[in-house]
């Protein structure tokens, strides 16, 4: 085998699939064509997948929602806050590389229920915290599980859907976070407003304890991949099984995109909404109005990129939906538009921003063998949320020297190199056929 990083895979045999009627593989495919080629048992884990992303995404998101009630109910400061929030990121990069090399050992569909357990219990174990040391040590735990769903929920789809299809079947799953988004404001806004504020953030916290009932579906009707078989070697052999000599470098290179895409859009969907507060002054209800319209944006720009991966290829979305966000977030930042173009141009920062991320799923599942390729993509994920927690904070310490808006371009700037300078490294992956 030759030691280029991407030989991990191979390139599919256009006979080996039959064409879509009329054309070749070219040529637009039917929006769901994917989920038609889907087995019922592997439309059953596109279900329970999504399902788990959208859930998951609830958990994290909805702590934003309450982190004024937070505050007034402990006296706690906004640094600290900061500091909850930035603790669960990191034990979700911790727990997402972990969950990987478990999935490549012991199946993706076991491990999936394993980490669904663990943030749903203690994110409604986050309800009865009495202090802010107990939040810390409940939302730490949380994060756990949620850094392992998202990337066992990859690699499970990713083995499951054929070939040319993969792309679309991957990205649409991961536009279970824009779901997600929306419905943590929607839960919290309801129960916020129908509770006093010190019953109101324990029971939305305990609606978190939701997605574990999905544990019981994934164990009736979901099932291993044919594609998985256990990796051979001791433990510590496995762990650091992705740096040996013909994966490291595709193991560095994801690592830099997955950092770059997550911390693009981290960075943005955190640091625009204080723009608009303080440099654009809008109000709170203005804010609530954009908040819904980037989320918008941001599923279309999901299920866009997803369907578009497969029609021209990883590499070419990544570098439109990169130029597309430089774009817009200058026009956004620096032209002088009035407020009527502000919440439009929103949909379009949703749509590039947020929606970049689902390209990422099946490009880096792609370029890893099987034996190690939740290990693999787990780590690339991991090192992408410490890439995203760097980010948040490098817009905030540039912020003091160059304003706001300067700083989130800078940031996100760099962030985009590190998504299409890797490329130049990497092969296309679509279409290929995984190891078996």
């Amino acid at each position: 085998m030759s030691s280029r990083p991407n030989d991990s895979v191979t390139v599919a045999n256009p006979l080996a699939e039959p064409p879509e009627e009329g054309g070749d593989r070219l040529r637009l495919l039917h929006p769901f064509a994917w989920y038609k080629a889907l087995s019922p048992v592997g439309r059953a884990a596109f279900f329970s997948c999504f399902a788990g992303v959208t859930l998951d995404a609830m958990d994290m998101r909805i702590y934003s929602f309450l982190m004024p009630s937070l505050a007034k109910a402990w006296g706690v400061t906004d640094s600290q806050l900061g500091v909850l929030f930035s603790a669960a990121m990191i034990t979700a990069a911790i727990g997402g590389w972990v969950t990987g090399l478990l999935s490549d050992r012991f199946g993706r569909v076991r491990i999936l229920q394993l980490t669904i357990l663990i943030y749903s219990v203690f994110t409604f174990a986050s309800g009865f915290a009495s202090n802010f040391t107990e939040l810390m040590i409940f939302r730490c735990l949380q994060g756990l599980g949620y850094g392992g769903e998202i990337t066992a929920g990859i690699v499970l789809m990713a083995e499951m859907v054929p070939n040319r299809y993969r792309g679309t079947a991957v990205g649409s799953l991961q536009s279970g976070f824009a779901v997600g988004w929306a419905l943590a404001a929607i839960v919290s806004g309801i129960i916020l407003s129908f509770l006093p504020p010190d019953w109101g953030w324990r029971a939305t916290f305990w609606a978190g304890l939701a997605p574990a009932v999905l544990v019981l579906i994934l164990r009736r009707t979901v099932k291993e991949p044919v594609h998985h078989r256990r990796p051979e070697g001791s433990a510590i052999r496995r762990i650091f099984s992705i740096f040996d000599r013909k994966i490291s470098a595709t193991t560095i290179w994801t690592s830099l995109i997955a950092s770059g895409a997550q911390g693009s859009a981290i960075a943005t969907s955190t640091w625009l909404p204080t723009y608009l507060a303080k440099d654009v002054h809008m109000s709170a209800a203005s804010i609530s109005l954009y908040i819904g319209v980037v989320t918008g944006g941001s599923l279309l720009g999901y299920l866009t990129g997803a369907y578009f991966t497969d029609v021209v290829g990883r590499r070419p979305m990544f570098v439109i939906y990169s130029a597309g966000s430089l774009c817009v977030l200058s026009a956004y930042l620096f032209a002088p538009i009035g407020p009527s173009l502000m919440l439009p141009l929103g949909l379009l920062v949703g749509f590039f921003s947020q929606g970049i991320y689902s390209i990422l799923g099946p490009f880096v599942a792609e370029l890893f063998p099987t034996p190690v390729r939740a290990n693999g993509t787990s780590f690339a994920y991991g090192l992408g949320r410490f890439g995203a927690a760097a980010s948040v904070s490098a817009v905030g310490w540039l912020a003091h020297e160059d304003g706001l808006r300067t700083a989130i371009l800078t940031v996100l700037s760099v962030n985009y190199f590190l998504v299409v300078f890797p490329l130049l490294f990497l092969r296309e992956t679509k279409g290929i056929d995984l190891h078996l």
